[in-house]
């Protein structure tokens, strides 16, 4: 097959380029508004292009659908500041979650769950369980076009880094096994560094809750990782506890295993079909209790 990029709707186009050229880096970039709003989103147009002076370029595109800019673009232009968040898979579902179009103003830090973390030289805030993190200063925002699709090359150069130790090997290098790196593929699809393809479902096209709504008892629970709670959050609306007990009720192997348990060990049952990305029935277990 042959294609002339001139002769095929945009999004055809866009979804080729990017199931062909992959794994593609993440960089989970951190921004705040003129008004001081923090905003997060994660962006697979991305790379290091210079360690001297230190240059990480990543591009956020017009929306392809409606030709519109994303919040990061315009915060990058009015504050000229970014900090570029590297992500792995401890924290991939939040990641995800992240990216829903929430309203202006929202903070996805708040609804992915994640720790805001002031940073030294820059009033973006950083993402403390990132594994690595840069502040940066934009130097330039580069236009590819004005229609829908276009990127804009946002340049940085990086002021600081921040390095966990826990990612560091005995001689102080980051080791690739420890530091766990996710990339973006095509459709669905992430690649990870050191155990190959899985797949994150898209978030809705309706709002996810966020993982700031949901209960207490959920958000505080030792048996949940972060990616479990991105799973939680990214649904439409927790089930009625009415719907909840009916669904148990037509599954005697649940029901059964509930009412003999306590809260800890519902919640390691709820997270095998969180582990088998069954977001239903996990909802509904937690929802029946």
């Amino acid at each position: 097959m042959t294609i002339d990029p001139s002769q095929v709707a945009i999004g055809k186009l866009h979804g080729l380029m990017l199931g062909a050229i992959g794994p593609r880096p993440i960089a989970f970039a951190s921004t705040i508004d003129s008004n001081g709003v923090p905003n997060l989103s994660p962006f697979s147009f991305f790379n290091v292009f210079s360690a001297n002076p230190p240059i990480l370029i990543f591009s956020p595109a017009r929306r392809v659908r409606n030709n519109t800019i994303k919040h990061t673009l315009e915060n990058a232009k009015a504050t000229k500041e970014v900090v570029i968040n590297i992500v792995n898979y401890d924290i991939v579902q939040q990641m995800s979650l992240s990216s829903t179009e929430y309203a202006e103003g929202v903070n996805e830090f708040v609804k992915s769950g994640l720790t805001m973390v002031p940073s030294e030289k820059v009033k973006a805030y950083r993402v403390g369980e990132s594994p690595v993190q840069f502040e940066c200063r934009v130097n330039e925002v580069i236009p590819m076009g004005n229609e829908g699709g276009a990127g804009n090359l946002i340049i940085c150069e990086v002021l600081l880094m921040h390095v966990n130790e826990n990612v560091l090997d005995k001689d102080g290098k980051i080791d690739q096994h420890k530091i766990d790196q996710v990339a973006r593929m095509g459709g669905n699809w992430y690649s990870r560094a050191n155990m190959g393809m899985f797949e994150v479902p898209k978030p809705l096209s309706t709002i996810g809750i966020g993982v700031d709504a949901l209960p207490e008892e959920i958000r505080q629970s030792t048996i949940f990782t972060g990616n479990d709670l991105g799973k939680l959050g990214n649904v439409e609306g927790i089930p009625q506890k009415t719907e909840a007990i009916a669904f148990v009720d037509n599954h005697d192997d649940i029901k059964n295993k509930i009412q003999q348990v306590n809260l800890i060990e519902i919640h390691k049952f709820a997270k095998q079909y969180l582990d088998q990305d069954d977001i239903d029935t996990a909802w509904n277990i937690l929802a029946a209790k």
